[in-house]
């Protein structure tokens, strides 16, 4: 064994010479120096979005690098980034296929990874207006005051205890992943039916965050299966794919003549929606289910990331928190309902969670594309087949587009006519161009209105533990999204104890 993995580790230096002797007669962009195979790998580091800031210091905005056997390329500046997805979008409009979203995705049959075309704009035109559209997420109204509510009064059953301490991280968790589940499934994720899926959804989690060497060494891609990832994964995909046919099978055998509710769920709505024959494109039960996994996995994670990251700048910084809760107050008045039609008129918690955006990105990376064709790029030759970072984590810290990038200040919002929707390019947490994301609008919503409510009911403080508020820990740890490392447990007190 040891002698054939020699044999392909040579193959493989020799097919990846001849193409670099192809390559350097083009005039690509900057790149660090390299190692012979591994090309720049080992400069990927355990948070590789501040890593390619690093590198980009020094190499420039834009930079080539070679992960292996895939030529990538970094972007890290508005500028660049905008010429990719506006001048150049259809060339860069298409998607790596790798290891976990072939697995878990069904071979990237979903939307936000499947590959560009007619197909893709159908599928995405479909989740847009039946779940993502402004009347949708209107409707999930009552699902997210409900699952909330749950939220607040789990958190004020700990508040009656004789040292109050909450494990916020995790609530906020459970939370995202209710909202999320009960607006595409119809159930909750720890609920009686679908207990299992809260911890099989961490699970996809973590197989998309693993290094598999097929992902870089497409030749070594049966590696994979002698370290025991591919097995892993597979398993994983079977205890999903059960659940699913299991919930479907559920749906399609108790349907009733009452499925033109708006409010209904999403996996429901493209059920009848087939049934009907209203779909453009060919709904089969592996495109369905995995069109439902992207919408949970990428759904949950992100608001949960966010909502988190927040807090923890709210109570590094207590006057910020201070400025936030008298709005959220001031807007309730006397009301004691946090209602949705409340939460849009507090502009300073919307600042709060643009900031919160702009410092910690949920997705430091803009999912990968890959161009279909070679292109030309501020003067650089850009090969076929290149992977492409957009490094939106380095875009938000460029000291051409913020002042005080470092710091986190929500006003900069109040006078500032940028916003996140795509539009402005040192400023998209959600990207931009025919792939941004289409949940803008659903994941808001989510956010502001959990937000307001943990503002609005509690007071907030650090356990008694010698810790400052001015020093909670902020350490990152790399995944789909980037999380913190350690989660926040605080000691909450209910507002109306403190009026």
């Amino acid at each position: 064994m040891a002698i054939l993995i020699l044999f392909f580790c040579f193959v493989t230096f020799l097919v990846f010479m001849v193409k670099l002797r192809g390559r350097n007669k083009l005039n690509l962009p900057p790149s660090p120096p390299k190692f012979p195979i591994i090309g720049n790998l080992h400069q990927l580091g355990t948070l590789p979005h501040r890593s390619f800031h690093a590198l980009a210091n020094k190499y420039g905005p834009l930079m080539m690098l070679q992960l292996g056997q895939v030529p990538t390329l970094v972007v890290s500046s508005a500028d660049v980034a905008k010429e990719i997805v506006r001048t150049h979008d259809v060339v860069f409009s298409n998607r790596p296929q790798r290891t976990a979203p072939k697995i878990f995705l069904y071979g990237c049959n979903d939307v936000g990874f499947a590959p560009y075309g007619e197909e893709w704009r159908q599928k995405k035109k479909t989740c847009v207006v039946e779940l993502f559209s402004a009347k949708k997420v209107r409707s999930f109204g009552s699902v997210r005051q409900e699952v909330v509510a749950e939220l607040v009064e789990g958190i004020r059953e700990a508040c009656g205890g004789e040292k109050a301490r909450v494990n916020l991280s995790e609530m906020l968790i459970a939370t995202a992943n209710n909202i999320v589940s009960r607006c595409v499934l119809g159930v909750k994720c720890d609920d009686a039916k679908g207990g299992s899926f809260g911890v099989l959804g961490r699970k996809v989690v973590g197989h998309f965050s693993a290094f598999s060497v097929g992902d870089f060494f497409p030749s070594l891609a049966w590696v994979d299966s002698l370290t025991g990832l591919l097995p892993e994964m597979k398993a994983t995909f079977a205890e999903i794919d059960a659940f699913f046919e299991e919930l479907i099978n559920e749906y399609e055998s108790t349907k009733t003549n009452n499925d033109e509710s708006d409010a209904m769920d999403f996996v429901r709505t493209l059920l009848h929606l087939q049934e009907s024959g209203r779909l453009d494109f060919q709904l089969n039960r592996d495109t369905l289910k995995a069109i439902l996994v992207d919408m949970i996995i990428g759904g949950s994670d992100t608001t949960s990331t966010t909502l988190e990251w927040a807090f923890a700048e709210l109570l590094k910084n207590p006057n910020t928190m201070k400025k936030a809760q008298e709005e959220v107050r001031r807007v309730v008045g006397i009301n004691s309902i946090v209602d949705e039609n409340c939460v849009n008129q507090m502009n300073y918690l919307k600042c709060v969670v643009k900031e919160t955006m702009r410092l910690h990105p949920p997705v430091p990376f803009l999912v990968a594309r890959k161009s279909s064709s070679s292109v030309k790029l501020k003067g650089y030759d850009i090969p076929s087949k290149t992977m492409v970072f957009i490094n939106t984590w380095a875009i938000h810290r460029d000291l051409e587009q913020w002042d005080n990038p470092e710091e986190f200040i929500p006003e900069r919002f109040e006078i500032s006519q940028v916003d996140l929707k795509g539009q402005d390019f040192q400023f998209i947490p959600f990207g931009s161009g025919r792939r941004i994301c289409p949940a803008i609008s659903f994941g808001l919503a989510s956010i502001e209105y959990v937000l307001a409510n943990l503002l609005y009911w509690f007071q907030w403080k650090m356990p008694d533990i010698g810790i400052l508020m001015q020093n909670i820990d902020m350490t990152e740890v790399n995944g789909i999204t980037v999380r913190k490392k350690v989660p926040l447990h605080l000691e909450p007190k209910t507002y109306d104890m403190i009026m």
